[in-house]
This record gives structure tokens, sequence and C-alpha cells, in this order.
């Protein structure tokens, strides 16, 4: 029986393990994780959800904090189409982010930053154009672009120096995805370098309705890589969503994908830049526990924890200090979903917002724990300690067992020497 390690995903002439650690925002997969990735020669993204809230946190910044002082007047205000994010300091914050985890790279592997398009951020166009453009100056390896269509998005960097070099990648659902970015993008004759299939069992944002238990991620793998072939484009296909072990990954490298991208694993990982009490209710989860609800604003539906403290949570929006989710005319559909309540509930102190959530503020916070389907199986990764607790795993450990396992299996850590005192 194979194990990963007997493949290669290749680019041009550059040979990489077949594994990939997404892009897990804000933050959450860190540039740490990123490193170890490709210190260990696969591929490891970083998260650009968010940035400037990254760069306060990791690089003594005061972005957020200068944004909320400059549109403290707007706070009681509905109406949010004057809150624009400055397009210096956006670049500067991506520069920080990137330009630091480049600098620290070592090995022979790749680190990629993770691009949503649905971070609209007030100026759809114009934002997303920054973010490309200063991850290519900050020198990222590679882009793959997310949460959304990005029928446009190669067009706003064509002119980009490092354009036709850099490796660029789009995560679809469909083969109907593919082929309306290929049809779009035809003009500019620059194919993507890698496509990103990600299944209904992903974690957070899906790319698919409520009906999302009706697909199957190898169904949709083969569909791309027939389309591929019958349109003899060679072009490495990366399946994601549900690859829980080395010989899931073997199984979808067998029928001809080029790696997998894997996450779920990662976030019980030290490494990992979710808070430890979190990572213990991921660790601590059973099946029933996970959920996919509609109350992101990004219109997506989103696989989480049912006990995440932001379901429900009636917080006030507060986009003056964040505002990424806003359209290009200032609205939400939290801030919608918010005054709606506030209507319904004179006086009251505290609401509660069912229907949407505050995604900017919840996910700062670590408060919205989305999560992938084999969320419920991490417990089976890791060992049990004597206080109720479960050890957290180094990214090599869990990289290398995704590299060399086989049959299934799963290599449980040996018991560190603190733990066990």
């Amino acid at each position: 029986m194979q194990c990963v390690d007997d493949f290669r995903l290749r680019f041009g002439k550059r040979e990489l393990v077949p594994i990939l650690v997404g892009g897990m925002g804000v933050d959450i997969s860190t540039a740490e994780l990123a490193l170890e990735a490709a210190r260990l020669g696969g591929i490891g993204h970083i998260s650009d959800a968010m940035v400037q809230t990254v760069s306060d946190r990791r690089f003594n910044t005061h972005f957020v904090r200068g944004k909320t002082k400059l549109y403290k007047y707007n706070v009681a205000n509905t109406d949010k189409s004057t809150v624009q994010f400055d397009l210096g300091e956006l670049t500067e914050a991506t520069h920080n982010h990137v330009g630091r985890a480049m600098a620290a790279k070592r090995g022979d592997g790749m680190i990629f930053i993770n691009c949503m398009e649905k971070l609209t951020m007030n100026s759809p166009r114009e934002t997303l154009r920054v973010r490309l453009s200063a991850g290519l100056d900050a020198g990222i390896d590679g882009v793959t672009l997310s949460a959304g269509l990005h029928l446009g998005s190669f067009a706003l960097i064509e002119d980009h120096p490092r354009f036709r070099d850099v490796k660029l990648g789009i995560i679809v659902s469909s083969v109907r995805a593919l082929q309306l970015f290929l049809r779009k993008n035809a003009r500019l004759n620059r194919l993507p370098d890698y496509v990103i299939v990600e299944g209904p069992l992903a974690g957070g944002h899906l790319g698919f309705g409520m009906d999302w238990a009706q697909y199957d991620l190898r169904t949709i793998v083969d569909e791309v890589l027939q389309y591929l072939k019958t349109e003899q484009l060679d072009i490495p296909v990366i399946a994601a969503g549900g690859v829980f072990t080395g010989s899931d990954a073997v199984s979808f490298l067998e029928r001809g994908a080029a790696a997998v991208q894997v996450a779920t694993r990662f976030t019980a990982s030290r490494e990992c830049g979710l808070p430890a009490n979190v990572k213990q209710e991921y660790l601590k989860a059973i099946e029933d526990d996970i959920e996919v609800n509609t109350i992101s604003p990004t219109g997506y539906p989103m696989r989480m924890l049912k006990n995440s403290p932001a379901i429900g949570d009636g917080i006030r929006p507060n986009c003056e200090a964040y505002g990424y989710l806003l359209d290009g005319k200032g609205n939400c559909a939290y801030i919608t979903a918010y005054n709606n309540e506030v209507e319904k509930n004179p006086g009251v102190k505290k609401i509660s917002v069912l229907d949407k959530t505050c995604l900017c503020t919840q996910m700062r916070n670590f408060d919205c724990w989305t999560c992938g389907q084999m969320t419920y199986r991490l417990k089976d990764t890791t060992l049990r300690l004597a206080d109720g607790s479960y050890q957290l795993l180094s990214a090599a450990h869990v990289f290398h067992d995704y590299q060399f396992s086989k049959d299934h299996q799963i290599a449980l850590p040996k018991l560190e020497a603190a733990e066990a005192g």
C-alpha cells in the first residue's frame, strides 16, 4: 500500500510533498504553521483575512485603533458607507504579514496566501487589488483565490511584474465554477497554476447551498479531472474537505489528484493560532456538536461548532474598527439583522441576533468556531491527559502522519514529560 510520500506535487521542475495546509483566518493558520509546512517540503497557507488586525496583534501596529478613532463619530449611525479602509495601511499590513513570513521561510516548500473575495471592505475591487498586489510585492510564493468566483481577480494584477511567475490558484466546488473562471480569464492567456476542489465536508464557508450533503468530493474531483483532460489542460488538481488520514489522501492521489489540502487536524497543533481553551473545545467535540448554518453575512453556509459563542450574540456592529464585510455601498447582512432586532426589542440592553453574526468581531475574538466535518475525530489523534484535557500536537507530527501513514492508521504522539507529570 502506498503512502503520501510516494507522490509529488510538481510545479514545473519543482517537486513538493503533496500536502497543503489550508488558510484558516483570522490568523488561525499562523505564519508559524505555514513555515512548518514549508520547512517539511509541503505548502503552508497564511490568510489575509482582517490583515490589519493580524498586523496589530503581531507587529505592534495600530491600524485598528487609528481607524476606530477616525470614524468614531459614526459609531451610532446605521449608515456605514463613509467607513473606508486606508489603502496605504492595507498595503503596509500585508507587507508586515507576508514579508516577515517569507523572510523566515526555510526548507524546500512554499508559502501561499489565502485571499477571500467576500472580504469586500466597502470597496471590493480596490481593496482586493491592493491585497493581491501587496502580497506579490512582499514575495509570497503563491495566491489561492477563495470565498468567491474571483472572475475578475486575475485582471486586477495582470500588469504586476510577478503575474506570470507567482503561483496563482482558485478554489472551486464544481466543474461549472471552474469553467466560468477559465472562460472569463481566457483573454489573459494565463491559466491557474492549480485548482483546489473543495468538497462539502470542508470547514468554514462552503461553496454549496444547504443541500451540501447531496454532494461528494470524490465525484467532483473526478468531474474536474475529466474536464481538464477533455480540454487538454495540464493543471494540478488538489482535493480538499474531509481528508482526515494519509490513506484518505492517497485515495485522491491514486485517482489523479496532484495533492490534498488539509486543515482540521492542524487546529489541534501548537502552531495553530486558536487560543488553547478553544483548541480543547475542538478536541472534545462529538459529531452532534457540528452544524452547518446560515449565520454568515457573506451569504454562504458555514460549518461550525454549535456552542460557538458567536451564535445568537447580539453584539453591536463595530464597522468603524473592522468592517471587512461591508459591500460597496456600506451594507452588511449582520447590520440589517441587528437593527431589526433592536427595533423589535426597544429598550432591551442585550439583544440576541440569531439570523446572522458579526463575523468580523467574532472571528477577531476567536468566538466563531468554524470547523471541518471531521473535527469530532480529533480526539482520536492524540492523548487524553489526567485532568481530562487533550495533549496538543506539533504541526510536524501531524504533517508527518499524513505523509507516511498507511492503512488509515493515525500515529499517536508520545506523552510529553511536562504533561505526563
